[in-house]
């Protein structure tokens, strides 16, 4: 995959473009700031973007405008956000944005390497993944949507988990049951939402969104970890 880095942290930048390019990846570009990146994108044509939120000159939030103009200009460019600490706000504009495939992880997930590294792959290939704790805080301040108080607990639970970019597989194993009955858990959250069936199969993103946007911060036990560092 064809990967273009835009962080401001020399140390940063370079132990990506060290860890990606180890695991098989090619960098076509590092920047440290958002200066030259549409032009470096026109130029390069990446697979995938990997941007922080808050880049020179003022580091506020000129990383995040970035991302949303990729997105806007290359709907189909899947983008990699990092940020130092959950930010809601960033957060919601990449969701509400258009585009295609997304991630939001805190810088702290790329430690673990492999673990980062497979969740790249995964969004290079048109996955939506937001770190755990993002959501956890998404969560917490979204009130409840009156299609989302239709859900079960445990349907409440499936969706959570979806919203962080699982499989199936992982949400059995994450609540201790069979794929059998997460593919019933599912199939009743898409019925409950509302989300037709389509031929692109974005109803799980579509699902993973509305979560984001009106989530229940109802939860189980087995349900979504509080804490939880899992992005699989």
């Amino acid at each position: 995959m064809r990967i273009l880095i835009c962080e401001d942290s020399v140390l940063l930048r370079e132990g990506l473009v060290r860890l990606l390019e180890d695991a098989g990846h090619e960098v076509v570009a590092a920047l440290p700031d958002a200066r030259d990146l549409m032009a470096q994108q026109e130029a390069a044509r990446p697979d995938l973007c990997i941007l922080d939120v808050r880049l020179p000159p003022t580091y506020a939030d000129e990383g995040i405008r970035a991302a949303l103009e990729l997105r806007a200009a290359h709907p189909d460019l899947p983008v990699l956000v990092l940020s130092q600490y959950v930010e809601e706000r960033y957060a919601t504009d990449l969701i509400a944005g258009n585009g295609g495939a997304l991630g939001y992880l805190l810088k702290d997930r790329v430690a673990d390497v492999g673990e980062f590294v497979e969740t790249v792959q995964r969004i290079g290939a048109g996955a939506t993944v937001f770190d755990p704790e993002v959501v956890a805080q998404l969560l917490s301040r979204r009130a409840l949507d009156a299609r989302m108080s239709r859900l079960t607990e445990r349907e409440a639970a499936v969706l959570a988990l979806i919203a962080e970019g699982k499989s199936n597989q992982a949400i059995a194993k994450a609540l201790f049951v069979t794929e059998g009955s997460v593919e019933k858990h599912v199939t009743a959250v898409f019925q409950k939402l509302g989300l037709e069936p389509d031929e692109s199969g974005n109803r799980r993103v579509l699902a993973a969104l509305a979560h984001l946007e009106h989530g229940s911060a109802r939860t189980e036990p087995g349900g979504l970890p509080p804490q939880t560092g899992g992005l699989r």
